[in-house]
């Protein structure tokens, strides 16, 4: 066996045994016959988030089983044919199975990713805010950039993205934007990206063309399932209307339709800017719920609670990721290290391998290193 297809079959074995550790693969059937009893309890939907978190519960170890099996079957099959062709010297049935070990190795990391987003909240839909912090108009040209990013990035993986509010730059771009983005483990991702994200380029709003450097912050909320309660209570809120801040003419609107809700013991407010009063009440309440339920999280989550409580300012020192476009091209996470010259195919959306390397090092329980930022 050629040392490439050793490599490839050591790093499958390497995946296999991380995807049995995380599932309990010793116990999985067991669970799987309970949970298969329990949905013929007649009285199951007695209590129907009670059953829907069994059912979703029950399809995650299902799938959980298929993919290793899927993995482990594929490695088995592939390792004999390539013993069997190299034994009768048939070059074709070798080059065959080494191809699919080299694809095997590709759902392996997909099923390793997936894999390690098993936080409670992980599964649920997002709610990402974008702000514009130090650099003027430089960080709200930055912020509309990050969005068009994290809107690209959604949309590659079939997510749905919804714009909650927005508010609109003085001379470009935006100050802020909120969106909502539904999508299987969309909060697991998204929740990597929370921090300070930090521009340097040659400034297009500068005539003497110097290098400026700008910086956004990006913040991640779980959107709250309904068997979720979180309870707010109208003593602790006020809900503000005001006209928002859009495009003009016969667009322009002409109503106190946005909604602004402030939580006075959290200090949390929340916004929403679309045309129905209505709606904007029912968008801000959740955002608010989302947010409340992120606070719940981080006071059991240590390592989530210390990235908020870390964030700081938007600016210089809080940055979790550098983005450089002139004079070079990088764009590098202060966490892990991972790095990138490929600045353009980043900007459009291609966030998967910093992700991936964040939820890598949050599982193996490592704290941030001390890494050096790009100049």
């Amino acid at each position: 066996m050629r040392a490439e297809t050793q490599g490839n079959v050591e790093a499958i074995e390497k995946t296999l045994k991380l995807l049995a550790q995380r599932m309990d693969w010793e116990t999985a059937p067991h669970r799987l016959e309970e949970f298969d009893a329990m949905i013929e309890s007649p009285d199951l939907w007695n209590d129907p988030a009670k059953a829907q978190k069994l059912m979703r519960d029950r399809q995650g170890l299902m799938d959980a089983v298929a993919g290793y099996k899927l993995i482990s079957g594929g490695l088995k099959d592939n390792v004999e044919l390539i013993e069997l062709g190299e034994m009768e010297g048939d070059t074709e049935i070798v080059t065959e199975a080494e191809r699919a070990l080299s694809d095997l190795v590709k759902v392996a990391a997909e099923k390793e990713l997936e894999a390690l987003l098993d936080g409670e909240a992980d599964g649920n839909d997002t709610f990402l805010e974008i702000n514009a912090g130090a650099g003027g108009t430089e960080s709200c040209d930055w912020a509309s950039m990050l969005a068009r990013m994290y809107v690209r990035w959604a949309e590659k993986r079939g997510f749905t993205v919804e714009l909650q509010s927005e508010s609109e730059g003085d001379g470009a771009g935006i100050k802020s934007a909120s969106y909502k983005i539904s999508g299987k483990n969309a909060y697991g991702w998204l929740k990597t990206e929370a921090g300070v994200h930090r521009l340097v380029r040659i400034s297009p709003y500068d005539s003497a063309a110097r290098r400026h450097t700008s910086f956004c912050s990006v913040w991640v909320y779980p959107v709250v399932d309904d068997n979720i309660e979180i309870e707010v209570q109208d003593k602790d809120i006020r809900i503000d209307t005001y006209r928002s801040s859009g495009a003009g003419g016969q667009h322009v609107n002409k109503t106190d339709s946005a909604v602004r809700i402030t939580h006075f013991p959290s200090g949390i407010v929340v916004t929403s800017s679309l045309k129905s009063q209505h709606q904007n009440r029912d968008i801000a309440m959740k955002a608010l719920k989302s947010r409340l339920y992120q606070q719940e999280l981080d006071k059991r989550n240590a390592a989530i609670n210390e990235a908020h409580e870390n964030k700081g300012d938007a600016g210089w020192g809080n940055q979790i990721r550098s983005y450089v476009l002139q004079p070079y091209q990088m764009v590098k996470d202060l966490r892990t290290g991972h790095e990138t010259s490929d600045t353009q195919g980043t900007l459009d959306g291609d966030l998967d391998g910093f992700m991936s390397a964040t939820l890598a090092l949050n599982a193996s329980g490592k704290k941030r290193g001390e890494i050096a930022d790009v100049e």
